[in-house]
């Protein structure tokens, strides 16, 4: 039985990640409970799970041995990493450091969740791995854009250097059960309003892009990459190429909740990405991945989940 720690444990993506390997693993979750919810993570019944409150900003001492390490830590939402960017680029950075550095220390191997965001408002499309990006670092996205790129250079300087055993993923617009219903993510943002019979905020004209994943696709396609030879380090974009506007999504979960909301428009944030689309070739060839569950089906699970939570 292996021991993995899964660092941001408590949060949306983490919770199901956790589900996921207890069932053959021992599992440590951590988690300074910013945006993980201890609420999350009570479901999960085993006497192989134990969870460490600490946050990673902070060296992370474990005495045992450690097989993988699951970085997941990170505010995802504009409004949660808005709220404290400092924080946000210090767990980003420092606490991807630290995570490094416990990895040598035990000889783990360590995946980091970086984000499509490395890949700002993109002047290629769809985005491949070998892209650059179009990143504004002063901009008030910054804080997590440019933090998470600078955590996957200290991946691939660890590895370098150390040679340190790195996974580098980089995830799309995900969506599914355990998502904070406040924070700001455009699915949980249309279903609540939807279900509360309340107005859809739509920014900009709608005609923006999103690619979205179900949460259970990406779990599969993150412990299929920890699961690949040493040598394949990444990064490799996980998501779902199946591209649709803002607008059309708010429609479909309109038609699917059978509400009486009306879509209102809102003025476009500041840096938004105007489309977000992966180019998952690496992933189907090197994971023999793709993802399983379309927007349709995912929307309608994601649905019953928070009407189960009384919306």
């Amino acid at each position: 039985m292996k021991t993995i720690l899964v660092v941001g444990g408590a949060g949306f993506i983490g919770t199901n990640l956790c589900k996921k390997l207890i069932k053959e693993n021992r599992v440590i979750c951590v988690d300074n409970f910013y945006t993980g919810k201890k609420s999350n993570i009570e479901t999960i019944d085993s006497d192989n799970f134990e969870v460490i409150e600490h946050d990673i900003i902070n060296p992370l001492k474990i005495d045992e041995e450690i097989d993988e390490i699951y970085n997941l830590a990170s505010p995802a939402s504009p409004p949660h990493y808005q709220k404290k960017p400092i924080e946000t680029i210090k767990t980003n950075v420092y606490g991807m450091i630290n995570l490094l550095e416990l990895a040598n220390e035990k000889d783990a191997k360590i995946l980091q969740s970086s984000t499509s965001e490395v890949y700002g408002e993109p002047h290629q499309h769809p985005q491949k791995e070998t892209y650059w990006g179009n990143v504004n670092p002063n901009g008030i996205r910054s804080c997590y854009d440019e933090g998470k790129r600078c955590a996957e250079s200290a991946c691939f300087s660890f590895n370098r250097e150390y040679g340190t055993k790195i996974k580098v993923i980089r995830i799309f617009n995900t969506y599914g059960p355990y998502m904070d219903s406040a924070d700001g993510r455009v699915v949980t943002n249309f279903i609540i309003q939807s279900l509360k019979n309340q107005d859809i905020t739509v920014y900009g004209d709608g005609n923006q892009t999103r690619s979205f994943c179900y949460v259970d696709d990406l779990v599969d396609g993150l412990v299929k990459m920890m699961n690949t030879k040493d040598d394949f380090i990444g990064p490799v974009n996980l998501g779902n190429p199946n591209e649709f506007t803002i607008l059309e999504l708010a429609q479909k979960i309109i038609k699917k909740t059978n509400t009486n909301s009306k879509i209102k428009y809102c003025p476009l944030p500041s840096d938004d990405p105007t489309q977000r689309r992966p180019d998952i070739s690496i992933a189907k060839n090197k994971l023999k991945w793709s993802p399983k569950i379309m927007l349709d089906e995912g929307l309608d699970k994601t649905i019953e989940y928070y009407k189960s939570l009384q919306y």
